[in-house]
């Protein structure tokens, strides 16, 4: 559906972004893929190189660590028929890592949401489909540091905010949708 919003979410391993690039597929058409991983290490750019690999090699990619919006208003055209951005779960991290140590969960949660809204009002300008990679990370233990806290309860107020506003929301496991809205 043409404006909409989906909102996959899901544990580590789950099938989000495998999921996720499925739908875009069959939507067919211009995919612009908005990455968000940064490649700090060995492993991480191991990662992304496997992520390149399963995308076609038509879709556009635009890399984004953080101001995501701004880099999506710039690559978005009329002909633009899918946005997938994967993932919320890494854009966090490169919002809160950019913070000072002793940040209040209050500061690390608005400052994601300055992300998250920006995200949220290029949508209802767009004729695109929309879909939104992000973990569930409410799921664990309590995190027992302070910047993990401050991770997993900012997040988690970035996904209820995404939820809300989705027309529709899957949750994955073990690689199975399962429908939660729409």
């Amino acid at each position: 559906m043409k404006g909409s919003l989906h909102l996959v979410l899901g544990g580590a391993r789950s099938g989000k972004s495998t999921y996720s690039e499925q739908l875009a597929a069959e939507q067919g058409g211009d995919v612009l893929y908005v990455a968000t991983a940064e490649a700090w290490d060995e492993e991480m750019r191991t990662r992304i190189a496997a992520h390149r690999l399963q995308r076609p090699p038509a879709w556009r990619t635009v890399e984004a660590p953080t101001q995501v919006a701004t880099a999506i208003a710039a690559a978005l055209t009329p002909a633009t028929q899918v946005v997938l951005i994967d993932c919320l779960t890494l854009l966090a991290n490169n919002v809160l890592m950019a913070l000072p140590e002793d940040a209040s969960e209050s500061t690390a949660t608005q400052a994601l949401m300055v992300e998250v809204e920006a995200i949220l009002d290029l949508i209802p300008g767009s004729d695109a489909t929309w879909f939104i990679v992000s973990n569930e990370v409410g799921l664990g233990i309590v995190p027992a540091y302070p910047l993990g806290r401050l991770y997993r309860d900012a997040l988690g107020r970035a996904n209820q905010r995404l939820a809300a506003r989705a027309d529709r929301v899957v949750f994955m496991v073990a690689g199975l949708p399962m429908r939660v809205k729409g």
